[in-house]
């Protein structure tokens, strides 16, 4: 692989760290609940949000889009018993928002960095 798609891919990699953090926190900023707040572990919701772009990126690096599948089932599951309850559905509106967006960064980078390394 050349210098410029190893770059490419690694510039990928970062924007999908801070870069998209930002963006989705200033994105949901107007939704998120604030009793979400104090009941969350400090910064836990953009380590979340770290991680599973990294891992869709990386599943898609390798054409793995299955993976991508098992992470979104296994999110929903995680979560699923948080978010039963009626007086939930803020929170449960502001998840589904904040996965997405968070999936639709990973996807688009994902895409990107595929293109440069096949093209």
């Amino acid at each position: 692989m050349s210098d410029n798609r190893v770059w490419a891919v690694a510039v990928c990699y970062m924007l999908a760290l801070k870069p998209s953090s930002i963006l989705l926190g200033t994105f949901i900023a107007k939704w998120t609940p604030k009793e979400n707040k104090e009941i969350s572990l400090p910064n836990a919701g953009a380590w979340i949000g770290y991680l599973e772009r990294v891992l869709i990126l990386t599943f898609m690096l390798v054409g793995c889009m299955d993976g991508i599948g098992f992470l979104l089932a296994a999110k929903s599951v995680f979560r699923f018993g948080e978010l039963t309850k009626p007086s939930e559905v803020k929170i449960t509106e502001y998840v589904m928002i904040g996965t997405l967006s968070s999936f639709t960064i990973a996807i688009i980078l994902g895409a990107i960095a595929s293109r440069v390394i096949g093209g």
